[in-house]
């Protein structure tokens, strides 16, 4: 299992607000300090951590942050209005459009996805593949 994430950012405050805007609604919480922006899922008494921990920090060698060449973060949404509107607030808190939300050819018959990427240029997929929602045939 993936126990957590990390992306860098050279500006923090345009990250928060970029990841503030759809993962909370994904039921991460967020703690600030000085050395970034640290989500994680909610932990009730007697719980283990439901993992991954998602990161967002300053770049250790204090060279400007960068995106990876193939690299992508999804998150799994609900449904697909969720998944709708979390992009849609995603855009709307800095992010890019890098693909509207939507059907894909090349994917199982439910798996709605929406593509973007963060301020500092890391893509992110927002998606659900619920089967009880309609799929790409109708």
């Amino acid at each position: 299992m993936i126990a957590y994430v990390t992306v860098g950012a050279d500006d923090m405050a345009l990250a928060k607000r970029f990841y503030s805007a759809f993962l909370p609604a994904l039921n991460y919480g967020l703690t600030e300090g000085p050395e970034g922006l640290s989500y994680a899922l909610p932990v009730g008494p007697g719980q283990s951590p439901s993992l991954p921990d998602f990161y967002v920090k300053p770049t250790f060698d204090g060279h400007p942050a960068s995106a990876g060449n193939g690299a992508m973060i999804a998150f799994e949404g609900r449904n697909q209005s969720q998944v709708r509107d979390l992009h849609a607030a995603a855009l709307a808190a800095g992010g890019v459009d890098e693909g509207q939300p939507g059907f894909r050819a090349s994917y199982g018959a439910h798996f709605f996805v929406g593509y973007l990427r963060d301020p500092q240029g890391n893509k992110i997929a927002l998606f659900s593949n619920d089967p009880d929602e309609p799929g790409r045939e109708g």
